[in-house]
């Protein structure tokens, strides 16, 4: 059965349109910091600034590694060496119409013609960025001096940004210490990962891009952050107490162009 044949746990109906690309996330850490609306606010582009979804009064910063797999336009196959990749996002939330989506502050990768094409085409604020992954297997550069012993995770994760702004770095151990679940509606957990959307900015104009992909497979997290400046490098102030934390071992997804919101 499709991908497409599961919708029914969407906030809002699949396009009409077909589809433009495909792509296989894995090993994502979700790490959340509460933020006062007001500052982030103060950082998002105008337009969007009235959108901002807050959560018992509390706006959302995430930082957000993983590596992806199967990155590939739709009718064609993954491309060896440029569809296997690292991504490091930092972002907040909002809602439009009706329809919750992700703004993405900044997006370190290691593909340059990632980088290049999603700056493009999606109008996202990409970054190259040396990174390096350990989770079974080696995704991306050479990995650099190990991170934090951390006994019961499972990946190893280093990311240094190479064009400005810099420095922006992240280096962690982390994994799961519990079985997956789905996100409960009205739970800080669904609010957080349940979305279906990014928005962008274009010449003053809100744009969204669509995505598909089946109901967050969420496990309770542990991790060790030995360096995070990822989100500073944007302006943003993390507060210094631990972040909510959750992990995601592999999901599935379609996206669709951009489309005025």
């Amino acid at each position: 059965m499709s991908l497409l044949d599961h919708a029914a746990h969407r906030p809002f109906p699949l396009p009409a349109t077909p589809w433009i690309m495909r792509q296989r996330w894995h090993d994502l850490l979700f790490a959340h910091w509460p933020a006062d609306p007001r500052e982030l606010r103060a950082v998002l582009p105008p337009a969007l600034r009235p959108f901002l979804d807050t959560f018992d009064g509390l706006a959302w910063l995430g930082v957000i590694p993983f590596w992806m797999s199967h990155v590939r336009p739709r009718f064609m196959p993954p491309i060896p060496g440029f569809s296997t990749f690292p991504e490091l996002n930092v972002r907040t939330y909002l809602t439009i119409d009706g329809k919750p989506g992700v703004f993405f502050f900044s997006l370190d990768v290691t593909s340059r013609s990632a980088v290049v094409g999603a700056r493009v085409a999606f109008s996202l604020p990409y970054f190259h960025a040396r990174m390096s992954v350990m989770a079974g297997r080696h995704i991306g550069d050479r990995l650099a001096s190990p991170a934090p012993a951390l006994p019961r995770a499972a990946v190893q994760y280093v990311s240094e940004r190479l064009q400005p702004p810099v420095p922006a770095e992240f280096r962690a151990r982390y994994g799961p210490i519990g079985p997956a679940r789905r996100a409960r509606p009205g739970s800080i957990e669904f609010f957080l990962v349940e979305r279906y959307c990014l928005y962008t900015t274009r010449a003053g104009n809100i744009l969204r891009a669509v995505i598909h992909h089946l109901p967050w497979p969420l496990q309770p997290a542990e991790a060790s952050i030995e360096l995070n400046t990822v989100a500073a490098a944007g302006g943003l102030r993390l507060p210094s107490h631990p972040p909510l934390l959750h992990f995601a071992k592999e999901l599935d997804v379609v996206v669709w162009w951009l489309e005025r919101a």
